[in-house]
């Protein structure tokens, strides 16, 4: 696991993204793992500039996200289909029908997560971005969650319900349920490139390098992937 410690959240961007354009310039039929949540924003800010100033091509480019909220169409404004458009596949060349998330919005749940295993069955990630919940969660994988899990329904922690609540008008309106990734999809990536910035992640970021491996700290499987790369800011890296 390499670690880059950066002086702030900028920096982490910035770096962050660079990696991910190196990737799609080496490969321009790369497939892209993409997370949602305010860690990944500025990586993506970046990546739209260098698109639209250095001219890096995502038309060759497939993208598939770890997960979706239960009950959220995608014109939603805070499904994570709008999150994707609004925050980059807007902002880049990418053809929309190469983006693929899970879709919260399906009458039947079970048969969406065996649709979006088969999809991944065919969709190794060159790259998979996660962010790392304050309880260790990547993706919506809570702890518990066993490493050998794939796509799945998800009943959310007051812990990640709460977290998430500052997006929503109240924390009445988050929604209870997830579909996400499982860990063993997330570990089937070439690579792994883990954002993270800001205190309140510290302990987390701490478990995920140093700690016991333990599905009690979902991120700590990290350690068994040959080709990590965690970038953090000062502020998150403070416990290591």
């Amino acid at each position: 696991m390499k670690v880059i410690i950066t002086e702030n959240y900028e920096e982490m961007s910035a770096k962050a993204a660079e990696l991910i354009i190196g990737i799609v310039k080496s490969n321009p039929n790369a497939v892209l793992g993409l997370a949602t949540g305010s860690s990944p924003i500025g990586t993506y800010q970046n990546m739209a500039k260098d698109c639209r100033e250095n001219g890096t091509s995502y038309k060759g480019v497939t993208s598939v996200n770890l997960d979706e909220y239960v009950g959220l169409t995608a014109d939603h404004d805070q499904s994570y289909a709008y999150f994707m458009r609004t925050n980059l596949f807007d902002h880049i060349d990418i053809d929309l029908k190469n983006t693929n998330l899970p879709s919260g919005s399906a009458s039947d749940l079970q048969a969406e997560c065996d649709r979006y295993n088969a999809l991944l069955a065919g969709y190794q990630q060159d790259v998979q971005v996660l962010g790392l919940g304050s309880n260790g969660h990547i993706g919506f994988n809570e702890p518990g969650t066993p490493f050998d899990s794939v796509t799945h329904l998800v009943d959310l922690t007051e812990n990640t319900i709460k977290d998430n609540s500052r997006l929503f008008a109240s924390i009445d309106e988050v929604p209870r349920q997830a579909l996400s990734m499982g860990i063993k999809n997330i570990m089937n990536a070439k690579s792994i490139l883990v954002v993270v910035s800001g205190k309140n992640k510290a302990k987390a970021v701490k478990g995920m390098v140093k700690g016991e491996i333990t599905p009690d700290l979902p991120a700590s499987v990290l350690q068994l992937h040959p080709f990590v790369t965690v970038i953090c800011d000062k502020d998150a890296a403070s416990e290591l």
